[in-house]
């Protein structure tokens, strides 16, 4: 079945033809240049053909086909880390001399839309004439389709791998003689093959081959999605050259990369992977299935740090005065789309533990050929797997790094330094085996559009999470580090299936947190109560005020998976910039996740999960796969009016709330926070009810927990009308402003909802130092066309529009213009 690649504009094509070919490695070497905003470099890609990437099968009876109707049984895996020794003896200097990089100072040929100047090049190649290619065009040439946009794509060649000294070991030739295309290709394909335990040759090999001459340019041409490239003669696939070098610049305002300033002004950059993932900062094959390894080489001033997706704890290396470089590198295969990079003038925060040596931890837990025990059997291709590693096995806190703008350092020794540990450790304790083996945190600027992001080693964190108490940051820090386990090793084969890793992580960050916390069971159980009543209430007031069709978790139904013969597809609703800010598929992953839980017990569903991630780590699944093991796992008796159907229908297939989670919450609330937070309330309508002369004050009102705090001043904002002498009694009794950003975002909805001027200034705070959480808040105060609130949210509009992040500006300006 072809899919049509007309989507709709909130539809997001993936245009990679990977039925055909797929990227097996990526090596990057990029320079980052702040004052143009502009990353440039090159890539090379390293291809295997579909029919030889068939013959890799798993340890499980079925071959890995990556088709559009199988599940594809690939595991990912990953190594203790061991810092690569003579990093930059390969110079980067030698590798711009070589391939001449486009310079700075050159004119610039590429036109606005980044086509590359050259007629003689691309005017074979007319979008419209090879937007999908299949596997063989007979008279036609076999044309390569990346997923591409916002790029300067400058030059695109063949890469002479057979021009690397030594290279010779990988052929069945004692010498090279006669070089072919065929012979080429050969070379590529048993680099890819390569062992697990050759992982450092593998890598070396990988970087020599980078480097190595161009044979030949190859025509190409760019639309708005893509980048098509063809050679001449190569009419299949197999043909086609594996090698290639695409030479790049990105763009200033690309969709994959934000520009901006730290909380001190100073200028750094990320990319967030969203909501058009990575194909704006590299040529790539987005969809799942293309599952890669990389290394990058990156050159940033001295004054910059660089982080990014990597298994090394990269430190930099000197190339020139004033210019240094950092090299990372990953064995794991992966979707393109987890790849994440970081540059800014960040400050390392040491953590007063046994793995403040970085370094001195990674050679303690390295992975060498004697650790490589095969602890289990894995259903993965073949690479370094830490689930096979015993040493790995038993670690329950894995090395990390954290880093800071200067002026958060105290903050962050305050709460998140405290935090990581035991968050990790907690994680451990419930899911066994940590999938990576170490971790860089890092407190992204105040524009980042999130609490957090997850990515493969590396986990971004607003600042919102260090204020306050010590709650929002572990909750938050626990949601992230469970995505190493679902979304990274175990990431959805249809990325419709969101819930398949937020609601995991949504469910477990409690689960997490409560370890962390070492909360007796009882205790435990009440604070899950309890943040259960808060996302009952978050999901009830996201059915309602969104799209039925937003609402749906499994919007493809029976076409989930399902891609074009070339492997091109379209993620529904993939731009829509409503489903942004929606979180449908967190809450009600959730409430299924909870639901199944319940009816399973708490020792037997855990006890699957464990189970279920030793079987599926490195894996690409769809919501079968996890609902199938789990009820083929369970007595029979636990599975009455249980079956995928069911569970398909009523949960993931349907709008609005399924019928099983109402009949649950129903029932008689039995959490003693939760009734203890009816009865404060109760307090305060009495207060607010008494007549203004009459002394306040006879009402003893109890401590409460962050979580408390917040369903408080949800159910206050259920009363029409409070008075500015209890708005104030309200700030002073829970000292509301210092609380954390979940508490002050209620609060300053008090605020605007009541017209409470004298407290004005803290929603103008939040507005400025909160801008993940921010956005509903733009839109109360322009509904009740106050003309003070709307002047506040017009100027402190103005004062962020520059920094924020692009997609919430342009929600935000829809609200107020």
């Amino acid at each position: 079945m072809e899919v049509k690649l007309d989507p709709s504009r909130d539809d997001l094509p993936l245009m990679a033809n990977t039925s055909h070919i797929l990227v097996k490695h990526y090596v990057l070497d990029l320079d980052v240049n702040f004052e143009s905003q502009v990353i440039e470099g090159t890539i090379v890609l390293f291809f295997e053909c579909e029919n030889r990437v068939r013959k890799y099968s798993s340890s499980t009876e079925e071959v890995c086909r990556l088709e559009s109707n199988e599940t594809c049984k690939f595991r990912m895996s990953e190594l203790c880390h061991v810092p690569v020794t003579n990093t930059r003896t390969f110079s980067s200097t030698t590798g711009y001399n070589d391939f001449s990089l486009y310079s700075k100072g050159e004119k610039d040929t590429s036109d606005k839309d980044g086509n590359h100047d050259n007629q003689e090049l691309t005017s074979g190649i007319p979008s419209s004439k090879y937007c999908c290619d299949t596997g063989n065009h007979g008279s036609e040439d076999f044309l390569l389709v990346l997923d591409c946009c916002d790029l300067s794509v400058l030059k695109v060649e063949e890469v002479d791998v057979a021009a690397v000294p030594g290279i010779e070991k990988l052929t069945r030739s004692p010498k090279l003689t006669v070089v072919s295309e065929e012979l080429r290709n050969q070379i590529v394909h048993e680099l890819v093959a390569l062992p697990a335990d050759h992982w450092r040759e593998q890598l070396d090999y990988y970087f020599h081959c980078s480097q190595a001459p161009g044979c030949g340019e190859l025509m190409f041409d760019t639309d708005i999605w893509s980048l098509q490239i063809r050679k001449t003669g190569a009419q299949t696939a197999t043909d086609f050259p594996h090698a290639i070098r695409i030479q790049y610049r990105t763009k200033p305002m690309g969709r994959s990369v934000t520009w901006t300033s730290d909380q001190t002004g100073r200028p750094c950059v990320y990319t967030m992977g969203s909501p058009i993932n990575n194909r704006a900062l590299f040529p790539c094959q987005e969809p799942p299935v293309a599952m890669s390894t990389w290394q990058a080489t990156v050159q940033a001033a001295a004054s910059f740090v660089v982080l990014m997706s990597g298994e090394n704890s990269a430190k930099p290396t000197q190339l020139r005065e004033g210019c240094s470089s950092w090299y990372y590198y990953v064995t794991m295969p992966m979707p393109a789309s987890t790849f994440t990079i970081a540059v800014g003038s960040w400050t390392e925060m040491k953590p007063e533990t046994c793995f403040s040596n970085t370094l001195a931890t990674e050679r303690a837990f390295s992975l060498s050929e004697a650790d490589f025990r095969h602890v289990g059997i894995c259903g993965h291709m073949e690479y370094p797997c830490r689930f096979q590693n015993a040493s790995a096995t038993t670690q329950k806190v894995i090395p990390y790094r954290v880093f800071v703008p200067e002026c958060l350092q105290r903050a962050c020794q305050e709460t998140l330094l405290q935090l990581i540990s035991p968050c990790l450790s907690a994680a451990h304790s419930v899911l066994g085996t940590h999938p990576f083996s170490r971790l860089d945190v890092l407190i992204v600027p105040a524009n980042f559009p999130s609490l957090g992001m997850a990515s493969p080693h590396i986990i971004f964190l607003s600042q919102s999470t260090l204020t306050g108490a010590s709650q929002l940051c572990g909750t938050r820090l626990c949601h992230e580090i469970a995505h190493a386990w679902f979304g990274l090793a175990i990431g959805a084969r249809d990325w419709t299936e969101e819930w398949l890793s937020e609601g995991f992580a949504t469910h477990l960050e409690d689960v997490f947190w409560a370890e962390a916390q070492q909360l007796a069971p009882h205790e435990a159980q009440e604070q899950q109560e309890l943040r259960a009543c808060l996302r009952w209430r978050r999901l009830q007031d996201e059915v309602r005020d969104s799209s039925e069709e937003l609402q749906v978790l499994r919007p493809n139904k029976e076409k989930t998976g399902h891609v074009s013969d070339s492997g091109s597809s379209v993620i529904k609703h993939g731009l829509n910039p409503e489903k942004v800010f929606m979180q449908v598929h967190y809450l009600k992953g959730y409430f299924l996740l909870r639901f199944l839980a319940k009816r399973l017990g708490d020792d037997i569903y855990f006890s699957f999960l464990k189970k279920f991630v030793h079987t599926f780590h490195g894996q690409l699944i769809l919501s079968q796969d996890f609902l199938q093991m789990l009820l083929e796992s369970i007595p029979e008796e636990k599975r009455v009016e249980l079956s995928v159907e069911n569970i398909f229908q009523d949960w993931l297939e349907s709008s609005g709330i399924p019928q099983p989670l109402q009949t649950e919450r129903q029932a008689p609330a039995g959490c003693e926070l939760v009734r203890l937070v009816g009865a404060e309330v109760a307090k305060w309508i009495r207060v607010n009810r008494r007549p203004r002369k009459r002394k306040r004050g006879k009402e003893v009102f109890e401590k409460l927990l962050p979580d408390q705090l917040v369903l408080l001043l949800e159910l206050l904002l259920e009363q029409k009308a409070l008075s500015p002498q209890t708005l104030q009694s309200l700030e002073k009794t829970y000292h509301l402003p210092e609380q954390d950003a979940e508490v002050r975002h209620r609060w300053c909805e008090l605020i605007v909802k009541h017209k409470y001027t004298r407290a004005y200034k803290e929603v103008e705070k939040f507005l400025q130092e909160d801008q993940a959480m921010g956005v509903y808040l733009y839109g109360e105060l322009m509904v009740g066309e106050d003309a003070r609130q709307q002047q506040l949210a017009h100027r402190c509009f103005q004062l962020t529009r520059e920094q924020m992040d692009r997609a919430t500006a342009e929600v935000v300006s829809e609200m107020l213009f």
